[in-house]
């Protein structure tokens, strides 16, 4: 058993790997992909006045949508993998995570001005100098300072060579060479060296222009970034992981990313969400479980007996009612004030929890339910519409998987050795009829992470299905990626869980 254990865990990881690859690229590769949700952080838009194009490249260095999925992928798996490559990162006060600075993007380079970036950048590498302070929280500052530096210089420098990419595609079409013109109106680096130069031509002296201007913002960007590297290896913040070999191989918790749209770490509002959803579903599915496998374990014994017949229609007729009808008549009638008001209509707290005990108690004006009440008495509502539904797949199942056994060889022997009805019942016929249980059981585990969006939006409810619809509408793309890796996660293991609780279930699985 500890070796084929051992290889799916290994297997696990190529699977994990395909799998948000997959989603990665369905994302990247959807109407707007990724710039849709760094767009939904950024405000929509550009700013108003000056050529769109630059504000658009701005936008995706900010963002490093300039590389291919591939890079992108990668970047990402290389945060969420718990080994990692690079200098160590470190966690600010905020709890956010500060990594080495990035790669500045490559300077378009043509003959007519390459030996003045060299002038220029030996003068910018000697003047990039760092002195740390003398205490930590001054070094602190430093970085802070640094980095708005830094960024500030960046995007000085991405809009010049966003300037000078469009004035060379200006002096491409003027030249009557428009087929080195991408799509966007600008000239690609790769096509650089196919374009032909001719000073006299009036729109070279733009070219010129926006060339040494680009050069100087290189210059100063790089600068700005060594010192901000400089700084980051003196350790400014705390450092995350364990490192293994010096800014080469560390181990860390996997990151989540930054939620852009709410401006928080992924992590932190998944905390917040799981134990909402966990809570909703370690009491429904308890539940079904405890009414359907008696149930169907009965309706079997008995077969074609009144109960047999009832317990199938009540729950095929259960079972045929859509949750989403369910909840909006279950707020419409017996949460609503005008008709029943029994139930409270939303969330899972009453306005006045913070103030009130966590016990109930009796005072003077009456009966105090306290917080645990309260927050039972929110839950009736949603757990109903996440059980009823469950009770007729379940029941039905157990009740189908039991006649199948009823009728084997096994059970007619033990009936002619004299074996009771009740040891034949659960001793032989239910354990062996655990099987396709198994299979239903372990798959709940994925859906418990991920939540029900239908019942959790009715009721609005802050769980995980809320979190991801919330996700979905505002193009949020870390907190996609984050709960699919979750949930992927948890479906490997528990295919692994179930093939464990088929041999211990079935003596004559093995996995030898």
């Amino acid at each position: 058993m500890l070796p084929y254990i051992s290889r799916r865990l290994l297997f696990m990881i190529p699977t994990l790997i395909g799998m948000t690859f997959m989603v990665y690229c369905l994302i990247a590769l959807a109407p707007g992909g990724f710039s849709a949700s760094a767009s939904a952080a950024a405000g929509g838009g550009s700013p108003a006045g000056g050529d769109p194009r630059i504000a658009e490249a701005r936008f995706r260095d900010r963002f490093g949508l300039d590389e291919s999925v591939f890079v992108q992928y990668a970047r990402w798996l290389g945060r969420v993998s718990p080994v990692k490559f690079g200098a160590r990162a470190q966690i600010d006060a905020t709890g956010e995570r500060i990594y080495a600075p990035r790669a500045l993007p490559p300077m378009i380079m043509a003959a007519p001005w390459a030996e003045e970036d060299q002038s220029i950048r030996a003068v910018a590498d000697a003047t990039a100098t760092f002195v740390a302070a003398d205490s930590s929280d001054g070094v602190r500052q430093q970085y802070r300072s640094l980095m708005r530096e830094s960024g500030a210089a960046r995007q000085a420098f991405v809009g010049s060579l966003a300037v000078l990419r469009i004035a060379m595609a200006q002096y491409a079409d003027a030249t009557h060479q428009s087929s080195l013109v991408n799509q966007r109106g600008e000239l690609p680096e790769s096509n650089v060296k196919s374009l032909v130069i001719d000073d006299a031509v009036p729109q070279w002296l733009a070219v010129r222009s926006a060339a040494t201007a680009a050069l100087s913002a290189h210059a100063n960007a790089a600068g700005a970034r060594t010192a901000l590297e400089l700084c980051f290896h003196a350790t400014p913040f705390q450092q995350a992981g364990v490192g293994v070999i010096p800014r080469v191989v560390w181990i860390g918790a996997p990151d989540m990313g930054w939620s852009r749209t709410k401006n928080r770490p992924v992590s932190s509002l998944i905390l917040e969400a799981l134990p909402v959803t966990l809570l909703i579903n370690l009491i429904a599915f308890p539940l079904i479980y405890l009414v359907s496998i008696p149930t169907g374990m009965l309706a079997a014994a008995r077969r074609g007996s009144w109960f047999d017949l009832i317990s199938g229609g009540i729950f095929i007729a259960l079972w045929s009612i859509p949750v989403v009808w369910a909840g909006v008549l279950a707020v419409g009638f017996l949460a609503n004030k005008q008709y029943l008001g029994l139930f409270p209509v939303a969330g899972l707290h009453a306005t006045n929890a913070s103030s009130i005990g966590f016990l109930p108690t009796w005072e003077s004006g009456g009966f105090e339910p306290g917080w645990i009440l309260d927050v039972c008495w929110h839950l009736v509502l949603p757990v109903v519409c996440l059980v009823y539904a469950g009770f007729a797949v379940l029941s039905r199942q157990t009740r189908a998987a039991m006649l199948d056994n009823f009728n084997a060889d096994y059970v007619r022997t033990a009936k002619a050795k004299g074996v009771s009805r009740r040891d034949i019942v659960l001793r032989h016929v239910f354990r062996n009829s655990l099987l396709p249980l198994i299979t239903m059981f372990v798959s709940i585990f994925p859906a418990m992470l991920s939540g029900s969006v239908i019942v959790e939006k009715i009721f609005s409810i802050p769980g995980m299905g809320s979190l991801m619809l919330e996700a979905v509408s505002l193009h949020d793309s870390e907190v996609m990626l984050a709960n699919t890796i979750m949930v992927g996660c948890v479906s490997l293991v528990a295919l692994l869980v179930a093939d464990i609780l088929y041999a211990l279930a079935d003596p004559r699985v093995s996995y030898a």
